[in-house]
């Protein structure tokens, strides 16, 4: 009587355990936007130093990358492809919402940005199937820079710092 009570118990454990990573495995394919046919995920993980990824849009053969960043990283992802046809979106796994927040055909080939919160970006280079085109794809370069230099100050603020002038702002003449 104890075996069978025993191994009915040890039975609902694995039971639930399988549900429960069913659940878990569910949740992080839900996260991941929809991949193309063949494409596989490669994770990289925050470099210390410039890394230049390199590869091949080719339909159902490309790799989409994970990157993951923690709250306060600044990151500058460039992306270059000899195509004009051949183009990158970054999402963020993080975010409920479904659509990239970076796209190089729309936002240039540049991502410059500070993460506010710990997150993961799913990095994706594509080939556009929607123009007239020739080939089957085109290789990429992308480059994550994790110390890109400080951006430069804006002409008005160099101003300020560089003494008196021939002519101060009216707001200063006590008008």
């Amino acid at each position: 009587m104890r075996a069978a009570l025993l191994g009915l118990s040890l039975a609902t454990l694995v039971l639930f355990g399988t549900a429960a990573a069913q659940a878990q495995s569910d949740t992080q394919q839900q996260q991941l936007p929809q991949l193309d046919r063949g494409e596989k995920i490669e994770k990289i993980g925050f470099p210390a130093v410039l890394e230049k990824l390199t590869g091949w849009t080719k339909f159902g053969k490309g790799k989409v990358y994970t990157l993951p960043l923690k709250k306060g990283q600044h990151v500058r992802v460039t992306f270059s492809s000899k195509s004009k046809y051949a183009y990158m979106a970054i999402f963020d796994l993080s975010s409920n919402d479904d659509e990239s927040f970076f796209g190089t055909d729309e936002d240039g080939n540049t991502a410059d940005v500070t993460v506010n919160e710990d997150t993961t970006w799913l990095i994706k280079p594509y080939y556009s199937r929607v123009t007239r085109r020739r080939g089957l794809g085109a290789p990429y370069e992308i480059l994550i820079d994790p110390n890109p230099p400080a951006a430069q100050q804006a002409p008005a603020d160099q101003q300020k710092d560089q003494g008196p002038m021939l002519f101060p702002p009216r707001s200063k003449q006590g008008q």
